[in-house]
């Protein structure tokens, strides 16, 4: 399993200490057992138990889930499954399928995993070998695949919802540096983390940029994104978002698809694309461990507010 839900597990604790619940934690941290006069709730995972196991099933599928939102007339980035020799029984993958649907992409695509979230194994690919590459790693581990057209995200915007109301609606802001004009792109952002930081620094510079990109010098006052992809994982910060024309069109555009696949509580990961909104995930499983470093309040009213909802119905 991965790393430890340690903020979900605060959050719990914390909750039934409040709520006089008596709380019995298993399999290293991830099966909550929850004894509550009304009845026992089991959690497991980032699984709270809102959801039903269709819905869970389809958030968790990144090409189902893009399918049935086409189908119900939801914007979103389209994903393409392919399943992996482990399950499929033939030697090798559907390389031929998988180097068309990239051909007709002349930017590129994006290969991932066809269930995972905070963006593990989330590789760009603009080549056939690159494509077999990132695939190749993802298939050897026995894991389906998906592939996305690469698109240029103008905005990533993440809402946190439960029964169609908004908990925490907030933008992923990748990070960047402002040029002077002297220094090259990998000095300036090695120069922002402290010492300590920068091995790791580098090595996230290296997975995300070409050597020619590092090297280059900044010109003054131009700013430059350090990463492509809009994970809190990967270095991007969350910037709460309270009010304004892009909250009120990510939340709506949340709701209408969480209600195409008929999910309860969900995290919707909402990109902005040629100036316009789409869905590009759905989220079942709350992880929110490192927002978690940056709002933990909020963090635990989302959860406070979700077991107040199960608790209520028991």
């Amino acid at each position: 399993m991965p790393t430890v839900p340690r903020i979900l597990i605060g959050a719990i604790k914390r909750y039934c200490a409040e709520r006089a619940i008596a709380l019995d934690i298993r399999a290293d941290g991830w099966l909550f057992v929850l004894d509550h006069p009304a009845g026992r709730h089991l959690i497991f995972g980032y699984d709270l138990g809102l959801n039903s196991a269709v819905a869970h099933r389809l958030a968790s599928d990144k090409a189902a889930a893009a399918e049935l939102l086409a189908l119900s007339g939801v914007p979103a980035v389209p994903h393409t499954f392919f399943i992996a020799p482990a399950f499929s029984g033939r030697a090798e993958p559907p390389w031929p399928s998988m180097f068309e649907l990239l051909e007709a992409h002349p930017r590129g695509g994006v290969v991932k995993p066809n269930e995972g979230t905070s963006g593990r194994s989330v590789t760009r690919v603009a080549t056939r070998d690159e494509l077999k590459r990132a695939a190749g790693a993802i298939f050897d581990i026995g894991v389906n695949v998906a592939v996305s057209p690469f698109v240029e995200i103008e905005d990533e915007v993440r809402v946190v919802q439960l029964d169609e109301a908004p908990l925490i609606v907030y933008r992923k802001q990748r990070p960047s540096v402002t040029g002077d004009g002297e220094q090259s792109l990998q000095e300036l952002a090695l120069a922002a983390v402290a010492p300590v930081g920068r091995e790791r620094m580098l090595a996230r510079l290296r997975a995300e940029l070409s050597v020619a990109e590092l090297a280059a010098v900044v010109p003054a006052d131009a700013r430059r994104l350090l990463n492509w992809r809009h994970n809190l994982e990967a270095g991007a910060t969350p910037v709460l978002l309270d009010s304004g024309p892009a909250r009120d069109a990510c939340v709506a555009l949340a709701r209408t698809a969480a209600g195409a696949i008929g999910i309860r509580f969900a995290s919707i990961d909402v990109v902005q694309v040629n100036g316009s909104w789409q869905v590009l995930e759905i989220n079942s499983g709350m992880v929110m461990e490192v927002l978690g470093r940056f709002h933990p309040d909020l963090v635990y009213a989302v959860y406070r507010t979700a077991l107040d909802e199960i608790f209520g119905q028991l």
